[in-house]
C-alpha cells in the first residue's frame, strides 16, 4: 500500500516517466493562457490549482523595488534557493546601482559616493563600470544638476525587468515558455526523421512521422537527347532549370514545367570535346560549360546565345570555373604548363590573375555563397580553402584520390567524393580543424569521375552517383544510404537535387540517358524532340 509521501510524491509529477513537476507544468500553463489573452481562464487556474504564476519571491522583489527598499531588495536576492554567485553580482550591482542614480538625482552626493564604495566596488563587478559611475557623480555634480535622471517609477520598472532576466527562470516564468518547449520538440522529431522531405503541416496531435515515399525514388521520366555518355547534370538555383552535358560535345538546357516536366529547351553546341562540366549563374540567366581540356564558354540561358569564351592567354588549359555572387564576374582555375587563378568580366576579359609556384593545380573550384571563401581540390588528395581575394588559408589532405566537390546551398558544409568508396562532409571554415563531420559509405567508386549533391528540405540529404549503375541517398547523420535507386544500366556520373522542389532528383548516366526521379509519383512518359517515349 502506498504512502502518504509516495502518493504526494507521484502527483507531483507528470507523465509516464514522472519527469515533468507538476508546479512548473501548471504555472507555464497559466503564463501561456496570459500571453495569448485569455486573462479570466488563467485567474481561474490560478484559483483553482493553488498554483501562482509568479513566485512568492517574486512578488516580494517586485514590491521592494517600486518601494525602493533597496537593502530588502539585496536581502530578497539572497534569500532564493540556488542563485549562482554571478547572477546574485549581477543583481546587487543593478540594485545599487539604481540606488546610486537616484541619490545623485536627488542632489544626496555624499550619500550616493557611499553607496559608490561601500556597496558597488566590493562586488567586485569590472573596474570600469565603477569608474564610469564615478565619473559620472563628478559631471553630475560640477554641472550642478539635480531632479533630471528621469521618472522614478519608470526607472524602477525597468531595474524590476532587468533584474528577472539575471535571476533564475523560475522566479518568473520565460516569456514564450510553452511554445518554445513545443517547438523544441517538433524540431527535435523532425530532425530525427529518416525522411522528412517535403514541407507539410505539422500537427501536435500525434508524433511526427514520414514515409519512405517522401524520398524522390520513382523514375517519371528519361530525357535521351544526347548521343553520348552523360558526365554532368544540374538544376538551377531557382529550380526552373536543368542543365545537362556530354560527352556528344553538347550540353542541353531543359525547362522544369509546373507539372514537374521536364522540357527540352535549347541544345548548346561549340565545343570540340566532351563537356565535363557545367555552372549555373546565381541569377540563373546564364550558364558556363566547360569542354575537357578546352575552353569554357558563357551562354545565354533564354536565347542559347554565345555571350563569350573564357580562355587563358597563355593558351593553359581550364579545369574549373565557379561565379561570384553577383553573377557579374567568374572564377577559374587553369593549368598546364603552369597553374593560375584568375577572375574574368562577363566579356571574358582578365580582372585578376594569381600564378607561380604557390598557386596549386585546381582541378574543382567553387566559391561560398557569400563570396568570402575559395574552396579548390588539387594534386588529387588535398583540399584547399582560401580567405577571397587575400586571407587565411587552410589546406585539408585526404588518404585517398577526390574525385568531385559540391557545397551545400547555404554555403556552410562541402562535400568530397573520394575513389576509396567514401563520401566526407566537413564545415566550410578555415578557422577550425578538418576533422571530418561525416562519413557516407554504399556506393560504388574506384575509377571514375563521381559527383554527389546535398539536397531535399534543408540540405538533409546527400545524394550520389555510383559505378554499379545506382543512385545512392544518405540522410546527413546516417551513414548507410537509406535509399538506392535503381534504372540506369551504366555508371551514373553525376547528381541533382532540384533547390525548389526536394520531390525531384536528376541523375546523369553513361547509358546516355538524364532520369527525373520524384517522390510519391507515378511515371509519366517523356518526350524527345515531337516523339513519344516510354520511360
Amino acid at each position: 500500500m502506498e504512502s502518504s509521501d509516495d502518493i504526494e510524491s507521484r502527483l507531483s509529477r507528470l507523465g509516464s516517466r514522472g519527469l515533468i513537476d507538476t508546479t512548473q507544468f501548471v504555472r507555464i500553463i497559466i503564463q501561456s493562457l496570459y500571453s495569448l489573452g485569455f486573462n479570466r481562464a488563467a485567474s481561474s487556474l490560478e484559483s483553482e490549482s493553488g498554483v501562482r504564476l509568479d513566485s512568492a519571491q517574486h512578488d516580494r522583489l517586485l514590491f521592494d523595488v517600486m518601494s525602493g527598499r533597496w537593502e530588502s531588495c539585496v536581502s530578497t536576492i539572497n534569500s532564493i534557493p540556488g542563485i549562482d554567485s554571478s547572477s546574485l553580482i549581477n543583481a546587487s550591482y543593478l540594485i545599487w546601482k539604481e540606488h546610486f542614480f537616484e541619490l545623485i538625482g536627488s542632489g544626496c552626493f555624499l550619500p550616493a559616493i557611499e553607496v559608490l564604495w561601500k556597496q558597488i566596488s566590493p562586488l567586485g563587478v569590472d573596474s570600469c563600470r565603477v569608474h564610469r559611475l564615478a565619473q559620472y557623480l563628478v559631471c553630475y555634480e560640477a554641472m550642478g544638476q539635480t531632479g533630471s535622471m528621469g521618472s522614478t517609477v519608470q526607472r524602477r520598472i525597468s531595474l524590476f525587468l532587468d533584474l528577472v532576466e539575471v535571476l533564475p527562470p523560475y522566479i518568473r516564468v520565460p516569456s514564450g515558455r510553452l511554445e518554445k518547449l513545443v517547438e523544441t520538440a517538433v524540431l527535435k522529431q523532425r530532425s530525427s526523421c529518416q525522411y522528412h522531405n517535403l514541407p507539410k503541416d505539422i500537427t501536435l496531435f500525434e508524433d511526427h512521422k514520414c514515409w519512405p515515399e517522401q524520398i524522390p525514388s520513382t523514375c517519371s521520366q528519361v530525357l535521351l537527347e544526347h548521343k553520348n555518355e552523360v558526365w554532368f547534370v544540374q538544376f538551377s538555383h531557382n529550380g526552373r532549370y536543368l542543365a545537362s552535358s556530354s560527352s556528344d560535345c553538347t550540353a542541353i538546357i531543359w525547362t522544369v514545367e509546373d507539372d514537374d516536366m521536364v522540357v527540352y529547351k535549347h541544345c548548346l553546341m561549340g565545343h570540340e570535346k566532351p563537356i565535363s562540366f557545367l555552372s549555373w549563374s546565381p541569377d540563373d540567366t546564364m550558364l558556363i560549360t566547360c569542354g575537357n581540356g578546352e575552353t569554357s564558354k558563357l551562354w545565354d540561358v533564354k536565347t542559347s546565345t554565345l555571350l563569350a569564351t573564357f580562355s587563358d592567354p597563355k593558351r593553359r588549359i581550364i579545369s574549373s570555373c565557379a561565379w561570384f555572387p553577383s553573377s557579374d564576374k567568374v572564377l577559374c582555375a587553369s593549368s598546364e604548363p603552369d597553374n593560375r587563378i584568375f577572375t574574368c568580366d562577363l566579356a571574358g576579359n582578365v580582372l585578376d590573375a594569381w600564378e607561380g609556384e604557390r598557386i596549386p593545380k585546381i582541378s574543382d573550384l567553387a566559391i561560398s555563397s557569400d563570396g568570402r571563401l575559395v574552396i579548390g581540390i588539387c594534386s588529387e588528395k588535398t583540399i584547399w580553402l582560401c580567405e577571397f581575394p587575400q586571407g587565411k588559408e587552410k589546406v585539408i589532405r585526404e588518404e585517398r584520390s577526390i574525385t568531385s566537390l559540391s557545397l551545400s546551398r547555404d554555403g556552410q558544409f562541402f562535400i568530397v567524393n573520394l575513389n576509396s568508396e567514401e563520401i566526407h562532409l566537413r564545415k566550410l571554415d578555415v578557422n577550425i580543424g578538418d576533422g571530418v563531420d561525416a562519413v557516407f559509405k554504399g556506393h560504388r567508386q574506384g575509377k571514375y569521375v563521381i559527383r554527389s549533391c546535398f539536397g531535399g528540405s534543408g540540405c538533409s540529404f546527400v545524394a550520389s552517383g555510383s559505378e554499379d549503375s545506382k543512385i545512392y541517398i544518405w540522410r546527413r547523420k546516417c551513414e548507410s544510404p537509406i535509399k538506392v535507386l535503381m534504372g540506369h544500366s551504366m555508371i551514373v556520373n553525376s547528381v541533382t537535387w532540384n533547390p525548389a522542389r526536394p520531390h525531384m532528383l536528376a541523375s546523369a548516366s553513361d547509358d546516355h540517358t538524364v532520369r527525373i526521379w520524384m517522390a510519391g509519383c507515378n511515371p509519366q512518359p517523356s518526350k524527345k524532340l515531337g516523339e513519344s517515349l516510354i520511360s
